[in-house]
Order: C-alpha cells, then sequence, then structure tokens
C-alpha cells in the first residue's frame, strides 16, 4: 500500500515538473506588447505557427504560415540573420515553436506576441 502511494507521489511530482516546463516562457524568448510587436515586425521575419485553417481564417498582415505541426520539417526556411516575431492564438504554441527555433537555429533574436492573436487588434488580412 505504501509503496503504491510513493510511486503514484513521483508521477504527480513529474508530471507537475514537465506542465511547469512546458508553460514556462524560455530566457532566450522576449515577449512584446502589440505596440512592440508593430514597431519591430516590418524588419523581422513574421511566421504564424498556427494551423492552416486558423491562418487561413485570419492573420497579421505579412505572415506566412509555418504552423508547429510541420516546423520540424520546414525549420530550414528559418534565417538565423534576422529577429524571428512568433505569434499563435494564445502564446502556447508559440513558446513551443521558440523552443524548437533555438535548437536547431540557434538564434537567441526570437520574440512572441504577448497573449496571442486573439487579442490582436492591428491590421488583418483574410
Amino acid at each position: 500500500m505504501t509503496l503504491t502511494w510513493i510511486l503514484w507521489g513521483v508521477l504527480l511530482v513529474v508530471l507537475i515538473v514537465l506542465l511547469f516546463r512546458r508553460l514556462k516562457k524560455p530566457s532566450f524568448l522576449t515577449e512584446l506588447t502589440q505596440e512592440e510587436f508593430i514597431k519591430g515586425y516590418r524588419k523581422a521575419q513574421l511566421i504564424d505557427v498556427r494551423e492552416p485553417r486558423e491562418y487561413n481564417g485570419g492573420h497579421i498582415l505579412g505572415a506566412r504560415n509555418l504552423p508547429l505541426s510541420q516546423l520540424k520539417q520546414r525549420i530550414n526556411e528559418i534565417r538565423d540573420d534576422q529577429p524571428i516575431y512568433l505569434y499563435c492564438q494564445s502564446g502556447a504554441r508559440s513558446k513551443q515553436a521558440a523552443r524548437m527555433i533555438k535548437k536547431k537555429v540557434g538564434t537567441n533574436d526570437i520574440y512572441q506576441l504577448k497573449k496571442g492573436f486573439k487579442k490582436w487588434t492591428g491590421k488583418v488580412k483574410k
């Protein structure tokens, strides 16, 4: 009985650690408000990591779609000599994308739209 509780406790701790790591913003990723994002994204690679159906429903003017689900296969499309501005619907997928980009591309010049596209009030292309 006691061993069962210990195993459940260990499993719970592992799950909490994994969840925390997934939700925590990486130190190299800079979150920008909409105003800060607008100031810099025209001189950067603006990447929407949402799925194509979300992107086709409306996206920030000038953004290209590199869905998180395809990012590993298409990572070579991202340049390391320009800042990278990422966004998704709420911010969770862009954090995951930032980790992948950092690992494969190696740049620290990665930015994320705070609170994602759902809070965006700027220009949108549909």
